[in-house]
C-alpha cells in the first residue's frame, strides 16, 4: 500500500496531518480538541457531551438554524465523539466543499455563541442519552468497567453522570470551553481528496491567531475496587471483565492485538466456541483491546442469564488465563486475518483514516503507514505472543454485573 503523510505544524503549535487516498473525491476531517472526559473539572462529568453540541447552537454571525442549515447545505455526514483526552469533531463530506466547512468549524471552534438559551436543550440531550443506558446495558456495563478499571479521571465516564450534569451551569461549561478549547495543543487530521498546501493556508487563516493556552494539569487517582455490581431486576445478567495489558506504546502491542484476536476475532475464536458454543452459557460474548496513552487493557463482554452468570464468568476468566498455555498456528493464522482484513477496510474509508492518523500522532508521536502495521502483525508468531503473554499474565481482573444477583470473585 503506496504511503504518504503531510504534516505541518501552525505558529501556535496545532499539528496538521494529512494523508491522500487516490481514487475518491471524498475528503473527511477530524478535531481532536484536549477536551475529553479526563480533562473535564471534578464534578463535571459530561461536560464535554454538552459542549460538543453547543459550541454548534450558534457560531460566528450565524445564529443555531443559520449555522445547521449552511452545515447542512455542504452535504456533510457530521461526526463527533468523547475520548478520554480529546473531544472530537469532523465531517466527510465532497472535496470541493472542504474549506467552506473547515471555516464554519473554526466559528464552532474559535467563535461559539454558548448563550443561555441553547445551553439548557444542549444540557438536556446529554442527560437523556446517559439515561438511554438503562436501555442499554451492555453499553452501560463496558461504560461502568472502564470507569473503574483506569485509574480517575481516566476512566470517567465518556457519556456523563446525572448528578453532575443536572447540577452544570452555562457559567460553568464557558469557563471549560474557554479553559480547554487550546487549539495550540490540538490535532487536525485530514484523509481523501486534498490540496494540502490549500489546507496549511486556510487552517493558518482561521486558527493561527489562537493563542496556546498550555496544559491543564490532571491528577491521576486510584482504581475503584475489583467487583462492582449494578442492580437489575432484569430476567439477564451482563457481565464486563477487563484485565491489564501492555499499552499502544509498548514493543508488545502486536503481540497483544493478536493475542486478542486469538481470544475473540470471530465464530472461531476461543471465547465464541468455548463459552457459547460448547457450554452454552451466553447469548453474546465478545472482546477487544481498549487502549489510552499510557495505559490498556482487553476488556470482555457476556450475556447471559442468571443461572448462567456464574459459570459463564468463571469460564471467561479461565479462557484468559488459558491463553498463555499455548496457541495453534491456525489460530495465529486466522487472527491474524481478521486484523488485516480490519486494516484493508479501514484503508477504503477517509473517515476512519482521518481519525486513525489523528489517534496515531498522539499516542506515538508519528503516523503510522498501512504497510508497517500489517507488516508488525505479520511479524508475530505463535512463540512471541507466548512469551508476551508470560511476562504480563492475565492475573488481576476488574469485573461488573448488571442484573438480579451477584456472582462471586474470588
Amino acid at each position: 500500500m503506496e504511503h504518504k503523510t503531510d504534516r505541518h505544524v501552525l505558529n501556535n503549535g496545532m499539528v496538521l496531518l494529512g494523508e491522500p487516498m487516490g481514487g475518491v473525491e471524498s475528503v473527511a476531517f477530524e478535531f481532536m480538541l484536549p477536551a475529553g472526559a479526563a480533562a473535564m473539572p471534578e464534578g463535571a462529568c459530561g461536560a464535554a457531551n454538552v459542549v460538543s453540541d453547543w459550541v454548534f447552537r450558534g457560531a460566528g454571525d450565524r445564529d443555531n438554524r443559520q449555522l445547521g442549515d449552511a452545515l447542512d447545505g455542504l452535504g456533510l455526514q457530521r461526526s463527533d465523539s468523547i475520548g478520554s483526552s480529546h473531544l472530537s469533531v469532523g465531517a466527510a463530506l465532497e472535496s470541493s466543499n472542504l474549506a467552506e466547512a473547515l471555516a464554519l468549524h473554526a466559528d464552532a471552534i474559535c467563535r461559539p455563541h454558548l448563550s443561555d438559551a441553547e445551553f439548557t436543550p444542549a444540557r438536556q440531550l446529554a442527560i437523556e442519552e446517559v439515561l438511554t443506558l438503562d436501555d442499554e446495558p451492555r453499553q452501560k456495563v463496558m461504560l461502568e468497567l472502564r470507569k473503574r478499571f483506569y485509574p480517575t479521571p481516566l476512566g470517567r465516564s465518556t457519556v456523563g453522570e446525572i448528578e453532575e450534569l443536572e447540577r452544570l451551569t452555562a457559567e460553568q461549561t464557558r469557563t471549560i470551553v474557554r479553559t480547554r478549547f487550546d487549539i495550540g495543543r490540538s490535532i487536525f487530521a485530514v484523509a481523501g481528496k486534498y490540496d494540502f498546501d490549500a489546507v496549511c493556508k486556510e487552517m493558518e487563516s482561521l486558527f493561527g491567531g489562537c493563542e496556546r493556552l498550555g496544559p491543564q494539569s490532571i491528577a491521576i487517582g486510584a482504581r475503584a475496587g475489583k467487583y462492582t455490581h449494578v442492580a437489575n431486576e432484569g430476567s439477564q445478567v451482563h457481565i464486563g471483565v477487563m484485565t491489564e495489558a501492555v499499552p499502544f506504546t509498548d514493543a508488545d502491542y502486536y503481540n497483544i492485538r493478536v493475542a486478542a484476536s486469538v481470544l475473540s476475532g470471530g465464530m472461531s475464536a476461543r471465547l465464541f466456541t468455548e463459552v457459547r458454543e460448547k457450554r452454552g452459557l451466553c447469548y453474546a460474548i465478545a472482546a477487544r483491546y481498549h487502549s489510552l496513552k499510557d495505559a490498556a487493557g482487553i476488556m470482555c463482554y457476556a450475556g447471559t442469564t442468571p443461572d448462567k452468570a456464574q459459570e459463564t464468568l468463571d469460564v471467561v476468566i479461565a479462557e484468559f488465563r488459558r491463553l498463555a498455555d499455548g496457541i495453534g498456528q491456525e489460530e495465529l493464522e486466522r487472527a491474524k486475518v481478521g486484523l488485516k482484513s480490519a486494516l484493508i477496510m479501514q484503508s477504503e474509508s477517509s473517515g476512519s483514516r482521518a481519525g486513525a492518523i489523528g489517534s496515531d500522532y498522539y499516542m506515538l508521536g508519528r503516523v503510522r503507514s498501512l504497510d508497517e502495521i500489517k507488516e508488525r502483525i505479520e511479524a508475530t508468531t505463535v512463540d512471541s505472543i507466548l512469551e508476551c503473554l508470560r511476562r504480563k499474565p492475565f492475573n488481576d481482573f476488574t469485573i461488573v454485573t448488571i442484573g438480579p444477583r451477584e456472582v462471586r470473585v474470588e
